[in-house]
């Protein structure tokens, strides 16, 4: 029993095996790259090879059949071998890596440039498509030198902090002398540009422009280079003390351009060329960046070169301040890592400018900078454990892919790798896959480790030809003796044309022979043969049957097909259309032929307005299915027949005197007293202007009309002429009378308005009763004197 159940047993582990094993077998076939050949036009060996990663080519003679195009040669090297082509006479271009220089890392800095990655030289001869692979590895030197460069801002609000920097000296050299024994310091001070806006201008001002209690003062400046790089605490504690403190009207400062002429002015800093370069940027206040010059001015572009004389920057007023891509691109070229030292209240603005700079970093000091040691300690230390390896200067059409080996890796990537946490002496890699996706030769780009000087220099080319090694023989047996072989096809001599060299084209020159093989588009037999001695011999199709026509533009295989069925099953392709078989029709044979799905009630098809096809009514223009009896896009009929109305009904219009020829053929007409046609009625007026009632019902046909007309015409009658005389002449002798009343009236109104007021006027006035001494009677009276009276 126990030996039954220890069989049991292993018979239940053996079927588990290999159900693992078949499943781990399932899952290996799955995630195989599936090798696929795409080809395009292939002419030779070298096309076959352009065309993708996986198509190879078959160089075995008498491997094409009689007829069939050379391209046959190019597929994957399965499908050929499958077709009978033997392995060694596949052409398969592989790619070809050789480490043309691969120094090995150095242990330890001992005053020799020391390697820090490896390999240096590699040369990739690749086929485009097929990616190759190769692992990159770096290790940090121990005790690497370090360059640090302390840069200040010394505007008025850096008062303190300038105080507690004349005493960083020995803190700073014995931070530096804990990372390595060859580090040197230098120091540079800047403010901003002595330009309105930016800095008072007032004579007074530019050369003391602090407070007026404040005596040690400097005089306004954009950059000043103080001291080059030294390994000597003393000399940096002379010169730091040596600053004062200057100051300027904005709170934004000139931090790019100081900073720009430190990574462009290499020699006066004094950079060494196998170091660990830093710049230390201390200040409280945000940065002026490319366009901020206009406010002053200043519309000259920065460009980047070095203008340091006698310490100072001398074209800080006329060139404008660097963008932050010039600058990041600097800093990266000169292998210069920033750390910002910076106040909480720009920690913001300065962590956005790090995010643009590749290898910066960012740290808050205190209110007087005592901590900047270690700000820097800290930051150093980040800065140094990430290794970032990047490309420059990568060619068209070249991909790059990096991913880390290391134990805190990055997210791989096409931009650059990351190992975070790396500590000094420890080695890491980075896979790099390099693709190229075009032809070329010779071409370069650089890998290296950001901040590093090391460099991976990397030559591409392409194999993009066959090699081919064949016999010179132009008189090769099969080429006819006419030509030689090349890569398994024929290459005639001159004066020989064809697949085997048989055809001599004599008088005539070959560019003329292929003409008569050409269409339109100038492609020799459309692609789908060759050209032999002036005509097109058709290859071969996939499925086995011929391409056929003058130019073998013809197959029987590209025609529509109905249920899957090439024709329906109910015809034959002939170039690309349908020869149906009797009884069928239809674009792809897949009708019966049957006009019952066309009949009308009247028993026509179509009511003659269209043709019957797939048992369906085509319709001419404008009339609709199903039937063809109605036309929505068309003239009414009641206007365009009015003429033949008119003259088949009353003998008059326009068509009177060819009234049969031109109305009989299209219309029926009949007079009647009453319509017995149930169409809509037309009322139309005629060349007399009497309105004409009538009835059209179409017929068969697009042009067949019976028409019922009324026997009356409704005719208006004609206008009173002596009445309209006579009321014109009323009309006019009432309008004038009417018009003089009217201007009669506006005169009496006028004088009853005058007459009215000199009444009033004739009322207030006043007349004297005394004599006027100037008026004289006229009559004269005489007294005689002697008359006594009696």
């Amino acid at each position: 029993m126990l030996f039954l159940a220890h069989l049991h047993c292993l018979h239940e582990m053996d079927q588990c095996l290999r159900f693992l094993l078949l499943l781990l077998v399932g899952t290996h076939v799955l995630c195989q790259q599936e090798e696929v050949c795409s080809k395009s036009v292939i002419n030779s060996c070298s096309d076959c090879i352009r065309s993708g990663p996986y198509c190879v080519w078959c160089k075995q003679l008498n491997f094409t059949k009689a007829g069939e195009q050379e391209a046959a040669r190019c597929d994957t090297q399965a499908q050929l071998i499958e077709r009978g082509c033997k392995k060694e006479e596949i052409i398969s271009p592989k790619n070809n890596l050789t480490f043309v220089k691969k120094d090995a890392l150095s242990v330890s800095f001992n005053q020799q440039e020391p390697v820090q990655m490896s390999p240096q030289k590699i040369s990739l001869r690749l086929r485009p498509g097929l990616s190759t692979t190769f692992s990159v590895s770096f290790k940090r030197v121990q005790g690497y030198p370090v360059d640090l460069y302390y840069l200040m801002d010394l505007s008025y609000s850096m008062k303190d902090d300038l105080k507690n920097v004349k005493e960083l000296g020995k803190d700073l050299f014995a931070a530096l002398k804990k990372i390595t024994e060859h580090a040197q310091i230098g120091f540079g001070a800047f403010v901003d540009k002595t330009v309105l806006p930016y800095t008072n201008t007032n004579k007074e001002k530019l050369q003391k422009p602090c407070d007026e209690n404040d005596q040690q003062c400097q005089a306004a400046f954009g950059y000043r280079h103080v001291l080059s790089m030294t390994p000597r605490e003393d000399e940096f504690k002379r010169k730091v003390t040596e600053q004062f403190i200057s100051g300027n009207l904005d709170s934004p400062e000139g931090s790019l351009d100081a900073m720009m002429q430190a990574a462009v002015c290499g020699d006066k800093i004094g950079w060494r060329n196998s170091s660990t370069r830093l710049i230390v940027l201390t200040t409280d206040a945000g940065f002026h960046m490319a366009g901020d010059g206009k406010l002053a001015g200043i519309l000259e572009p920065n460009d980047e070169h070095c203008y340091v004389k006698d310490n100072l920057y001398t074209k800080s007023s006329e060139l404008d301040y660097p963008s932050v891509g010039q600058l990041a691109m600097q800093l990266e070229k000169n292998n210069i890592q920033p750390i910002f030292a910076v106040t909480k209240n720009v920690e913001d603005v300065y962590k956005q400018l790090s995010k643009m700079i590749p290898k910066s970093e960012v740290g808050v000091l205190s209110h007087d900078s005592t901590n900047v040691v270690t700000l820097i300690d800290t930051a150093y230390k980040r800065l140094s454990s990430k290794v970032t390896v990047t490309h420059d200067n990568l060619p068209d059409n070249v991909r790059v892919f990096y991913t880390p080996r290391c134990t805190s890796p990055g997210t791989a990537g096409d931009s650059e790798g990351v190992c975070d946490n790396v500590p000094v002496g420890q080695e890491i890699s980075f896979d790099v896959t390099v693709t190229a996706d075009s032809c070329m030769k010779d071409k370069s780009f650089t890998i290296r480790p950001l901040g590093i000087k090391d460099t991976l220099t990397v030559t591409i080319s392409t194999n993009c030809e066959c090699q081919c090694e064949e016999p010179n023989n132009n008189s090769h047996p099969h080429c006819k003796g006419k030509g030689r072989v090349n890569c398994g096809i024929c290459s005639c001599n001159e004066g020989f044309v064809g697949q085997f060299c048989e055809c001599s084209i004599g008088n005539k020159d070959e560019s003329s022979m292929r003409a008569s093989c050409q269409r339109q588009n100038g492609t020799d037999c459309e692609g789908r043969g060759d050209c032999v001695c002036g005509r097109c011999q058709c290859h071969i199709t996939e499925s086995g049957s011929s391409y056929h026509g003058d130019f073998c533009e013809c197959d029987d295989e590209h025609c529509e097909k109905f249920q899957n069925k090439l024709c329906g099953g109910n015809g034959k392709c002939n170039c690309g259309r349908c020869e149906c078989f009797p009884g069928y029709e239809g674009s792809a044979c897949q009708c019966k032929v049957s006009e019952e799905g066309c009949r009308t009630l009247n028993n026509t098809v179509c009511f003659g307005r269209g043709s019957c096809k797939c048992n369906r009514c085509e319709c001419k223009e404008g009339y609709q299915r199903p039937r063809c009896q109605t036309c929505l896009g068309c003239p009414d009929p009641c206007q365009i027949k009015l003429n033949c109305i008119e003259c088949l009904g009353f003998d008059l219009g326009p068509l009177k005197k060819n009234c049969s020829v031109a109305c009989s053929k299209s219309i029926f007409s009949e007079m009647v007293d009453q319509f017995t046609i149930s169409s809509k009625q037309c009322q139309q007026k005629d060349s007399e202007g009497c309105w004409i009632k009538f009835k059209l019902d179409q017929l068969i046909g697009e042009d067949n009309y019976k028409a019922e007309i009324l026997n009356h015409r409704d005719c208006p009658e004609p206008p009173s002429v002596t009445a309209i005389i006579a009321g014109s002449i009323a009309s006019v002798a009432l309008i004038g009378i009417l018009l003089l009343m009217l201007i009669k009236l506006f005169i009496y109104m006028k004088d009853l308005k005058e007459f009215r007021k000199f009444e009033n006027e004739k009322k207030k006035s006043k007349w004297a009763e005394a004599d006027n001494p100037l008026f004289q009677n006229a009559t004269t009276t005489v007294t005689n004197p002697t008359f006594t009276g009696e």
